[in-house]
C-alpha cells in the first residue's frame, strides 16, 4: 500500500512546475534541519569545518542557503525522474565546457565523469545521455520497489545503470573500451577495498580508487561535471572542467583538490548533509596525525 501512495504522490508532483517543487524542497530541507538533530549537527559541521566561509556572516548565509537546496534536491526528483526526456533534458539553459565533451569523444577514448553531489546531479547524466551512451554506477535502494521508479527516471536518452559491484564494474570497463562514457559519484563513500583515505576538506575521508583505476587502464578524459540550479525554477546550468591526472602521484588525492575546487564554486547547493566522514564498515579507521 505504501508503495502505492509513493508512486501515485509521485506522478502527481511530476506535473508541478519546477520553480513550485522548489518552493516546496526549500521548506521540506527547513522542516527536516528543524526535526532531525543529527542532521542539522552534521550539515552544521561539515560546512565549517570545510573553511568554505570567510566569517560567521557568510557562514550563515550559506548555512541557510544549503539546507534550502538539500530539500529542492528531494522534491525535483518527481520532476526529473517523472517528466519526459525532452523537457527534463530542455531545462538545461547552458552547458559551459560543452566544447570538452565535444574534444573527448573527438578522441575516441571513453570519457569518465565525475559528478560530485553538487546541484542536481541527477540531471547531469541525462543531459550528457543526449551526446553519448552513458553508463552510471548506482547502488541499488534499500526498498525493493523504489529501485523501478529510480531506473525509469534515470535509463533514458542513451543512459543505463550500472550496479556497484564485480558486475557493474565490468560493464563500466566495457563501455570505456567501446570509447563510451561512464559516471561516477567521486564523493561517495566506498566499500571496503574499494578506497583509501585521502584529506577532502582537510579532514581524512574513504575515498575511492575505482575512478583513478579506471582511467589509468583505458585512457579515457576524465571530466568533473555538476549542474547548478538556477533559482525560481528556471533550469540548470551545466559545468564541466576536464581533470588530468597524474598518475605517478595519488589518484585519489588529485581527485578530492578537484572536488573541493569545483564545490568552492557553488558552496551553497553541495550536500553538507551527506556522512563524507563516516567509517565504513570492516575498515580500519584513518590513522591520528600526530601533533608537532
Amino acid at each position: 500500500m505504501f508503495a502505492f501512495l509513493f508512486k501515485t504522490l509521485f506522478r502527481l508532483f511530476a506535473l508541478l512546475p519546477l520553480g513550485m517543487l522548489h518552493s516546496l524542497g526549500a521548506l521540506l530541507g527547513r522542516l527536516t534541519y528543524a526535526a532531525s538533530a543529527q542532521y542539522a549537527a552534521r550539515t552544521r559541521e561539515n560546512l565549517r569545518l570545510a573553511g568554505m566561509t570567510a566569517g560567521e556572516v557568510e557562514y550563515r548565509n550559506v548555512l541557510s542557503a544549503t539546507i534550502a537546496e538539500a530539500g529542492k534536491g528531494i522534491t525535483e526528483l518527481a520532476w526529473v525522474w517523472g517528466r519526459p526526456y525532452d523537457d527534463v533534458v530542455g531545462k538545461v539553459r547552458e552547458c559551459v565546457g560543452l566544447e570538452h565533451i565535444v574534444a573527448a569523444q573527438a578522441r575516441g577514448k571513453g570519457i569518465i565523469f565525475l559528478t560530485p553531489h553538487l546541484g542536481c546531479f541527477e540531471i547531469s547524466a541525462l543531459y550528457a545521455a543526449q551526446r553519448v551512451p552513458i553508463t552510471a554506477l548506482y547502488r541499488p535502494p534499500k526498498l525493493g520497489w523504489l529501485e523501478g521508479v529510480m531506473r525509469g527516471g534515470r535509463e533514458r536518452g542513451q543512459a543505463k545503470l550500472a550496479k556497484a559491484d564485480v558486475g557493474g564494474v565490468r560493464l563500466l570497463y566495457k563501455a570505456l573500451k567501446r570509447g563510451e562514457a561512464i559516471g561516477l559519484l567521486p564523493d561517495q563513500v566506498p566499500s571496503r577495498g574499494e578506497g583509501e583515505w585521502v584529506d577532502f576538506f582537510g579532514r581524512p575521508a574513504y575515498t575511492m580508487t575505482l575512478a583513478g583505476r579506471l582511467a589509468e587502464s583505458s585512457d579515457a578524459t576524465v571530466l568533473i561535471a555538476y549542474s547548478e540550479r538556477l533559482p525560481h525554477g528556471e533550469g540548470y546550468v551545466i559545468h564541466v572542467e576536464p581533470l588530468l591526472l597524474d598518475f605517478s602521484a595519488p589518484v585519489p588525492q588529485q581527485v578530492n583538490a578537484a572536488l573541493e575546487r569545483t564545490i568552492r564554486a557553488c558552496p551553497a547547493q553541495y550536500l553538507w548533509s551527506y556522512n563524507r566522514y563516516k567509517i565504513p564498515r570492516d575498515v580500519q579507521p584513518p590513522v591520528a596525525r600526530s601533533e608537532d
